[in-house]
């Protein structure tokens, strides 16, 4: 049996097209303007936090369908890598300009402001990368309660020369003449510098000020307010129909699955693959909690000697990803194969699959024209679908950033120890085994990883930082325990904080965690008679190491 109907296939191909739609049925929103900036993501997360949904929608998008929202309180321009008088930047719709709607324009969002309105954008003699101190001048509500100087981020070369009509100048720096510019009774105003990220003193105070003073926003998104629309959506789109759901035991998957069951209860039924390149416990810890604390139809399917049977004597990092992913795949249709057949017998059928994608998923894999950010990675909840399949997708999360989905769980009731829970490959232990997978190899890491995890909660840094785990090298070295020589394997302990995963530094963790980790592995792993700390960063390297 494979996957997926026309129908489904259909809603996949529109999500690789240049509009997104999310129908969050919330009743304000602001739209975010996409022209390829490595901080769009963090302009949306920014918004949300001020508990204002918020949509990114790419450049090409027409004025012509965001008149048709009534929802939209603004409309905010990200930055870009392009330069507004290259041939090939990416443009705005200029009716947009015409809505009504109040805009703001971060960086390249205000130099095309300023373009488009009829004043001159030019190559700036000093270009500003990094902190630099604005300063402000006059009065607009963008800077309500706003200090007069304090220290912003910048990142661009180019800069304005000429106001538009109707513009004045509200700030300046060293370099920027027009640092801050706006235009008060059409409510349009640009920043030069990048409010968003953290290196900007006021940059959420400007941010809020123009969400709720500028666009009088509400602040109506909460997750309280998400369940209870999500949960009427859910059921309206299920209907009587019954749900299947891959659960892994991660975030992603362990807030979907709840979700879903307080949607339509016993209409969900989750399947668990366990093949055996899992952490421990971990088979025991999703049956407690899914099956009989929440009391969530569970199917536990044992597929450890087919996953190994597959995996044997791989050392390729790519290999093993491309079998174990076949081989998932396989076990779990083979199991949905098995749930629908007997479903036949009852009046009421599975007709959906349920994933855990999230809003960061959906935007990147959706291409941004030309763009030299066009398209950042494709994802497997988004493209990497069968061609056909007998379901349609349910997919809860969608709207949500990975910090809201773990807010998300927290108001579910979920523990501590899934919503705050570090992030694990989807291939598993497999590719923390550098060389060939076995069942001692599995065992060996297994423990070490477990020693790991137990010493950082006990120490408190475990939900501190980003990552921590151990990895199986295939080395061998000579040691000494009793007196007897050793020649036995090493284990690697790796260690990142990060705020996304596209970068990392390894943590500067205190020798005694390290020590007692170490002695820890030594005395009680058969196998293992050293241990290495990780002290790369990414990048130039990654956080796992295959």
């Amino acid at each position: 049996m494979s996957l997926i109907t026309p129908k489904t296939r259909s809603a996949i191909s529109k999500i690789a097209g240049k509009t997104i739609t999310l129908s969050p049925h919330n009743n304000e929103k602001i739209i975010i303007i996409d022209f390829g900036s490595q901080y769009t993501q963090v302009i949306a997360r920014r918004v949300r936090e001020c508990h204002v949904f918020s949509e990114i929608l790419p450049y090409s998008t027409k004025a012509s369908l965001l008149a048709k929202d009534p929802t939209i309180r603004g409309i905010i321009l990200s930055g870009g890598p392009a330069s507004v008088y290259a041939k090939k930047a990416p443009t705005l719709d200029a009716a947009i300009y015409e809505l009504g709607i109040p805009i703001l324009g971060i960086c390249y969002g205000m130099q095309l402001i300023a373009r488009d309105l009829g004043g001159t954008v030019a190559r700036s003699e000093s270009r500003e990368y990094g902190s630099g101190q604005l300063s402000l001048k006059g009065a607009t509500p963008l800077f309500k309660k706003i200090k007069k100087k304090f220290i912003v981020w910048n990142s661009h070369s180019d800069r304005i020369e000429k106001l538009p009509h109707g513009f004045s100048v509200f700030g300046h720096t060293e370099n920027s003449p027009h640092a801050v510019i706006g235009d008060l009774k059409r409510n349009i105003y640009g920043l030069q510098f990048h409010p968003e990220v953290a290196h900007s003193d006021q940059g959420k105070e400007i941010l809020q000020n123009f969400l709720h003073t500028i666009c009088r926003c509400q602040s109506t998104w909460t997750m309280d307010s998400f369940i209870e629309r999500s949960c009427e959506k859910i059921r309206a789109q299920v209907g009587t129909g019954r749900v299947i759901l891959g659960l892994s035991g991660g975030v992603d998957s362990s807030v979907t699955a709840a979700l879903l069951h307080r949607a339509i209860g016993d209409q969900l039924t989750c399947i668990f693959v366990d093949n055996g390149l899992l952490r421990e416990g971990e088979r025991t810890g999703v049956r407690d909690l899914f099956a009989r604390h929440f009391k969530i139809r569970l199917k536990v399917v044992k597929a450890k000697k087919e996953f190994l049977t597959k995996l044997e004597g791989v050392s390729d990092p790519e290999k093993k990803r491309k079998i174990i992913g076949k081989e998932f795949i396989h076990t779990f249709e083979e199991a949905a194969k098995t749930l629908q057949l007997s479903s036949k017998r009852t009046p009421h059928p599975f007709k959906f699959l349920a994933q855990g994608t999230l809003y960061p998923d959906v935007i990147e894999s959706v291409p941004i024209g030309n763009n030299p950010a066009s398209l950042i990675k494709s994802h497997h909840n988004v493209g990497g679908l069968p061609k056909k399949m007998n379901f349609e997708l349910v997919e809860p999360l969608r709207q949500l950033f990975k910090d809201e989905v773990r807010e998300l769980g927290r108001e579910l009731g979920l523990p501590r120890e899934v919503v705050d829970r570090q992030p694990f490959p989807g291939p598993g232990l497999a590719v923390r085994i550098i060389g060939p997978v076995t069942s001692q190899r599995l065992k060996i890491l297994r423990a070490a990883d477990n020693i790991v995890i137990e010493e950082m909660k006990t120490s408190g840094w475990y939900y501190k930082i980003w990552q921590s785990f151990a990895v199986l090298l295939p080395i061998r070295s000579v040691g000494v325990m009793g007196d007897e020589r050793t020649y036995d394997e090493t284990i690697a302990i790796r260690m990142v904080e990060s705020q996304d995963g596209m970068t990392a530094n390894w943590v500067h963790i205190p020798y005694e965690i390290l020590a007692k980790i170490s002695n820890r592995i030594i005395n009680e792993v058969d196998g293992i008679n050293r241990c290495v700390y990780d002290i790369s960063s990414k990048p130039p390297a990654t956080i796992e190491w295959e």
